[in-house]
């Protein structure tokens, strides 16, 4: 701490990432990382931009990409909204949408980001409580409040609302800006996305680090109605006016356009997590329902924290959580077919 710090910068609780370890032998399953690479088609896309335009701007809109994102999504481009990864992108949906000055309402066990930038910007929150079986009970959320957010699939849990249960929420909060957080929906399920041109309240977010295996990328986009597009532009151009490079705009575009590959690799990560929850169950875990590119799981008779040291000392490392009602379990990355034996060979050595 620094004589220099203001007392806001003090107070500040900022989000821990999970952990980028520098060894290359470890078989690195916590952090959600796509085991498969980006589109070829993306890969030669953004080696087409190495050339002396670099020297240029890029185009601070990103018109290519969201006209990719559109026409993917059939919308339109005024729809679609694009950042340095989804993690600026619901930073300026705090900033911008969120300071209303009642609450806004999340899950108690949810993506950790949200009340680090409710702290950052000065916004009221109130966790809701996970039922026992760790799903959001849309009834819990029918009170007054600011905006809601939450992870669909949620994270770390990967459970999955289906659509029609977003519906109702949406209907029972007309005055309340609703966002859909959806860095998984692509292992499983369907995006909110269909409900934009019905629901001028709801915004929906997404990223190319998870299911295009883009993440050493940083693109981030939005979908919603053009009047909360423009109050993200507005934080964006009043922030940093030019947050993808061209190398960004144009790989994300072309993992966009490649849709035979995403679907080709989601359905593979798909595969590989009903054989991982298979595996576990018959090793003796309990593993909640999944929609993501990871399962959450338990074991009746073995501590997680213990459990996740084993792991590391036999080159595996997985994400424990130390909060409350999820520190006995395990949060997975779903890894290649021989990354989920070695994990399973590794729990069966640690037994």
């Amino acid at each position: 701490m620094s004589k220099f710090w203001s007392p806001f910068v003090k107070e500040l609780v900022p989000y821990v990432p999970g952990e980028q370890p520098k060894l290359t032998n470890l078989v690195k399953l916590n952090t959600n990382e796509n085991p498969y690479g980006p589109s070829p088609k993306a890969l030669a896309a953004m080696q087409a931009e190495l050339t002396e335009n670099l020297r240029l701007y890029p185009d601070p809109n990103g018109e290519r990409l969201k006209r990719a994102v559109a026409d993917y999504y059939h919308v339109r481009p005024d729809q679609v909204f694009v950042g340095n990864g989804s993690d600026e992108v619901l930073a300026h949906i705090f900033h911008g949408l969120f300071q209303h000055g009642k609450p806004l309402l999340f899950p108690d066990v949810t993506y950790s980001f949200y009340p680090v930038y409710c702290g950052l910007y000065g916004i009221a929150y109130e966790p809701i409580a996970l039922d026992d079986k760790f799903q959001i009970e849309m009834a819990d959320y029918a009170r007054p409040n600011g905006g809601i957010i939450f992870p669909n699939p949620n994270a770390p849990t990967g459970c999955l609302l289906p659509l029609e249960a977003i519906e109702r929420l949406l209907q029972k909060n007309p005055d309340s800006v609703v966002v859909v957080d959806e860095a998984y929906i692509d292992f499983g399920g369907e995006s909110a996305v269909a409900l934009v041109d019905r629901y001028p309240n709801l915004l929906v977010t997404q990223t190319l680090s998870k299911s295009r295996s883009l993440a050493g990328l940083r693109v981030g986009l939005a979908v919603g109605h053009p009047d909360l597009i423009e109050a993200l532009e507005r934080i964006k151009n009043s922030f940093n006016s030019f947050p993808l490079d061209r190398i960004a705009i144009a790989g994300a575009a072309a993992a966009f356009e490649d849709r035979a590959y995403f679907e080709q690799t989601c359905q593979q990560v798909i595969a590989s997590r009903e054989a991982l929850t298979v595996a576990m169950q018959e090793l003796g875990f309990e593993v909640l329902p999944s929609a993501a590119n990871f399962i959450f799981a338990r074991h009746p008779q073995r501590d997680a924290a213990a459990l996740a040291a084993g792991l590391r000392e036999h080159g595996v490392i997985v994400r424990h959580f130390k909060q409350g009602r999820i520190e006995q379990f395990l949060r997975i990355s779903i890894g290649a077919p021989e990354q989920n034996q070695a994990l399973i060979d590794a729990l069966k050595h640690i037994g």
